[in-house]
């Protein structure tokens, strides 16, 4: 019970502070210049699992909670669990009043059969926070929710506030594609709580860049503190999930053995580009059976989804320690089409970089399509015709990390590796490009050509962009097989 001893050290303030804030805004409810009438409580806690923790095993026991838990508690309304882009969960739960919500937080620290879920969680990166709502939960359909508080500018007039808040839902969310219910509430000490949730991730992402140009959204946003202001945007985890999450299990499920992930991979077509394996799902089976004892292993470092198409960049242990990128498309939710390309783990290159570090974060969405096209520009300027004059329009001549093994940051150690090349009678020719994919500051293109002594080649490029220039690369350059050794007829590319 240690970990429940530690998880009640971590709660306990924040609950009698919750406590005592709603107790308080109870009060203050029940005056006439209040913000509303509360129609539920809104309980919203967010942390991090533990390092070790599967996130799948997570999802499943999180998913027991409710159901075996939570949802038999008096005053009980509504659970919910989500995670976001960078891995951090939520748990928000509807009561109906405070008292409630005091009463099964005392329950779970004490009760044994949770015991194991409660471990699960970094008790240091846990927040809750408890709002008086304007509204009763109605959005059973939703899928994704936007949670945002704030503190209000000093001397901003609340009546006035409140009447402009209820005006970002009439002038601009609730005409938005996919806006199920936008709910508004204050803790005690005046925080703002703002909950809109919508059918899917999409409908939200669709809205943003628009939303911080409505002018009704323009004066609410200046009537916040800025500094204050908290979002968080989650994806709620019994949704169903997206390409990319299906992917992430399929290559998950070479550590667990579980095979139910092999049910997003479309079973009456699977075009298959890796020239080593047969098509179709046979030719994956085929591959499986051959496994040594220990199993193949995959840890998916950075995953990305365009489209149809999602990409991946992993470390394999796949008849040795590899690293690959791999390309998915789907249709219909299934995956039909595979495209990879594999080599084996190098050491650190010069500037002590590895085949895989660097960042991993993903964010400029709204610039995946220009970033797109200056990375088809830049293989098309410098790489194909050789037009060197314009490196420094596409490379920051200043931040240039490198994670190809053998060259080091920076532009002069792309230089470097090419007057080496130079001297030693070596060729890197890229000769046709062939995909172009991104999400945000990521893209990824896959190109043909010769490398070396002039080895047929494939080329898979990883590029990462600050203000309309690349500052990351990732590669792999691995050797095309002669077609006599291929084990199925699509090709490479």
């Amino acid at each position: 019970m240690k970990h429940l001893a530690k998880l009640t050290l971590v709660l306990m303030p924040l609950i009698l502070f919750s406590h005592y804030a709603m107790s308080k805004t109870s009060n203050q409810l029940s005056k006439k210049e209040t913000i509303m009438e509360a129609k539920t409580i809104m309980e919203v806690t967010t942390f991090n699992i533990n390092s070790e923790v599967n996130p799948m095993g997570f999802k499943k026991r999180d998913l027991q909670i409710e159901s075996d838990f939570t949802s038999k508690q008096p005053g009980f309304i509504k659970r919910q669990s989500g995670i976001n882009e960078k891995g951090e969960y939520v748990v928000i739960v509807f009561w109906e009043t405070t008292a409630n919500a005091d009463a099964s937080m005392n329950k779970f620290m004490g009760d044994k059969s949770v015991a194991d879920y409660a471990q699960m969680i970094d008790g240091g990166s846990m927040k809750m926070a408890r709002y008086a709502m304007d509204k009763a939960f109605n959005a059973d359909k939703s899928q994704f929710v936007e949670v945002m508080s704030f503190d209000l500018k000093a001397g901003t007039d609340l009546a006035n506030f409140n009447t402009l808040n209820q005006r970002v839902e009439t002038d601009f969310t609730g005409k938005r594609k996919g806006f199920l219910q936008r709910l508004t509430g204050v803790n005690e000490e005046g925080k703002q709580a703002v909950a809109v949730y919508w059918t899917t991730k999409e409908a939200s992402d669709a809205s943003l860049n628009a939303f911080m140009e409505h002018p009704t959204s323009k004066e609410f946003m200046q009537k916040m503190e800025e500094s204050s202001i908290a979002m968080g945007r989650y994806k709620f985890l019994n949704a169903q999930p997206s390409n990319k999450e299906k992917v992430v299990a399929l290559l998950n499920s070479f550590n667990t053995g579980d095979k139910t992930p092999i049910a997003y991979i479309n079973p009456q077509k699977y075009i298959q580009h890796n020239l080593s394996v047969g098509d179709g799902l046979a030719g994956f089976g085929e591959v499986m059976q051959h496994a040594p004892p220990q199993g193949f292993k995959a840890n998916v470092v950075r995953a990305f989804e365009d489209g149809d198409f999602v990409f991946t960049h992993t470390e394999y242990d796949f008849f040795g320690p590899k690293i690959g990128f791999d390309v998915f498309r789907f249709e219909d939710g299934l995956i039909v089409e595979h495209w990879d390309n594999l080599i084996e783990v190098q050491p650190a290159n010069p500037s002590g970089r590895t085949q895989t570090d660097g960042s991993t974060d993903i964010t400029d969405k709204e610039k995946t399509e220009a970033n797109k096209a200056t990375i088809k520009a830049f293989i098309n300027d410098v790489l194909l015709n050789h037009q060197n004059d314009k490196i420094t329009t596409y490379i920051n001549p200043t931040k240039y990390l490198q994670h190809n093994p053998a060259v080091a940051d920076g532009l002069e150690g792309f230089g470097a590796a090419m007057k080496y090349f130079a001297e030693n009678g070596l060729v890197m020719e890229y000769d046709k490009l062939h995909m172009v994919l991104g999400e945000g500051n990521f893209v990824l293109t896959a190109s043909e050509g010769k490398f070396g002594k002039g080895e047929h080649t494939a080329f898979y490029d990883l590029f990462r962009l600050e203000n309309g220039q690349i500052v990351e690369h990732w590669d792999i350059i691995a050797p095309i097989p002669p077609k006599s050794e291929w084990k199925n007829e699509n090709g490479k590319f």
